[in-house]
């Protein structure tokens, strides 16, 4: 059994949106210059000894219709790709899920290739089923479930033909 270490008190600073805010764009720049060779891995916590694959996730405001993209991590599951809407435990869904509620068809970039979307949040028998290997993949999204009261959403990505 793993111990979930304690929640951190700097998780409620409204300094840390921010943070995620900048060093995501500062990864989006990088991974699309490069193709995905460098930010196409997440090697934070626990994907220090387990590099985890990244995608970027484009999105578009559902007020301002302005168009964001976000890395995030991922796994396979057949032709779907599964993303999470942790946000590090945070108390709120981020940005980029609610947006994808509002606009689901979307695109994403795996490497250099870029194709259509659509998103769908798993529903509780998916979840339950794609939850232990999203685990396996990144450890820490299992703390991150810990310290918040919301359950995190688990996303289903489609590919549109």
């Amino acid at each position: 059994m793993t111990t979930i270490p304690p929640r951190p008190p700097q998780l409620d600073s409204p300094v840390l949106p921010k943070i995620f805010k900048y060093t995501g764009r500062a990864q989006v720049w990088v991974y699309r210059r490069t193709g995905g060779r460098i930010g196409g891995k997440w090697r934070i916590g626990a994907g220090f000894r387990k590099p985890v694959p990244t995608l970027l996730l484009e999105h578009r405001g559902r007020k301002s219709g302005t168009v964001y993209t976000v890395p995030l991590l991922y796994i396979s599951d057949g032709a779907d790709t599964i993303v999470v809407a942790s946000q590090g435990g945070l108390p709120k869904h981020p940005q980029w899920y609610r947006n994808l509620c509002a606009g689901p068809d979307t695109h994403i970039q795996i490497g250099r290739d870029r194709f259509p979307v659509h998103a769908v949040t798993a529903d509780a028998q998916q979840r339950a089923r794609l939850w232990p290997r999203l685990v396996e993949a990144y450890a820490d999204f299992d703390t991150y479930q810990a310290w918040t009261e919301r359950e995190i959403p688990v996303v289903v990505l489609s590919p549109v033909s």
